[in-house]
């Protein structure tokens, strides 16, 4: 059991450490052309763009329980539970410079990642993915399957009517289901404290007689113990749980966003305290990795990300008519 415990904590990681390298490439590729006056259409990768640089445990300490048969939805911030899930890096580099060899042909970009291969969805729609993620954990439960379902919000879209219906749904029909809120403590501008009724959304949970956990700060190994439960309770056919975690967004909610909203003293204080380095430095005092591995480990990751952007960058763009392609009336 150790052994896999310490693979787990590897795992989690790697995937970690993957997503906020990918999203600091980012960060600086999407501002080309965007200077000195932000212009959203412009440089290479236009439109809005949503990173989750801070917010990794959410995703990788729940997601190195999961399987490639368990479903997972996510929001218009979803690069590092799409990295966790295993989606193809490369296509999803691709979809989000619009290329024709991306996950959706270029038509999606970073908001609409999907990949059927590893069961991923997301969406722009705030709680869009809950009632989805519901109806996969109805299927697993008809198919007789220990399938679970796993959606992720933010802590604004627990005030949303699919928040409760599907919650609703989920605890009456005992389904495999899994809701973890990301509670970043911002709503695009506006502070949980002026929006939101309670202080956290795991206390909601007793009103569908579900299990409600909390993780306070940020903590990757919490995230780890309390996910390996509530997935454990879904395979066993012990129900729904809904599960918030205190996480921090380092950046804007969108790249462009002038921040005017939160101090100034807030992100220094939370970088302070980063995830990443907590869960390395407990990997060394642990030995469960040594300091040439880590580099070794890290190494291969700057590898992978940066052949996903080559592969990107120079991938064809689709051409005007294939716009009419793909479409359903």
């Amino acid at each position: 059991m150790k052994h896999i415990y310490e693979n787990h904590l590897l795992w989690v990681y790697r995937a970690m450490k993957t997503s906020r390298y990918f999203e600091e490439k980012m960060e600086k590729v999407y501002l080309e052309g965007k200077q000195p006056v932000f212009n959203i259409g412009a440089g290479p990768v236009p439109g809005e763009m949503h990173l989750s640089n801070g917010q990794e445990p959410a995703a990788a300490s729940m997601i190195v329980h999961l399987t490639k048969n368990d479903t997972v939805t996510a929001t218009h911030r979803p690069h590092h539970q799409a990295i966790a899930k295993g989606v193809d890096l490369k296509k999803m580099t691709a979809e989000i410079y619009g290329k024709k060899t991306g996950l959706g042909k270029g038509k999606g970009g970073h908001m609409h990642l999907f990949d059927p291969k590893v069961k991923f969805s997301c969406g722009g729609i705030v709680g869009g993915g809950i009632p989805h993620a519901v109806g996969a954990a109805l299927a697993n439960k008809k198919r007789g399957t220990d399938w679970v379902a796993v959606s992720f919000i933010g802590e604004g879209a627990a005030n949303t009517g699919a928040f409760h219906e599907s919650m609703n749904l989920a605890a009456l029909w005992n389904l495999p289901f899994i809701l973890v809120v990301e509670n970043n403590s911002w709503g695009i501008s506006v502070s949980m404290k002026n929006s939101t009724s309670v202080s956290s959304n795991d206390i909601r949970a007793k009103a569908y007689g579900i299990n409600g956990y909390l993780v306070k700060d940020n903590d990757p190994l919490e995230m780890y113990r309390i996910s390996k439960e509530a997935v454990e309770r879904a395979r066993e056919g012990k129900g729904p749980s809904i599960i918030e975690i205190e996480t921090y967004r380092y950046l804007g909610h969108f790249q462009g966003d002038p921040e005017l909203y939160r101090p100034k003293e807030e992100v220094p204080i939370l970088r302070e305290k980063d995830p990443i380095e907590r869960l390395k430095n407990h990997l060394l005092r642990e030995n469960i990795i040594t300091d040439d591995k880590i580099k070794n480990l890290e190494d291969k990751i700057f590898n992978e990300v940066d052949n996903a952007y080559d592969f990107a960058i120079h991938s064809e763009y689709p051409e005007p008519e294939e716009a009419l392609e793909d479409v359903f009336c």
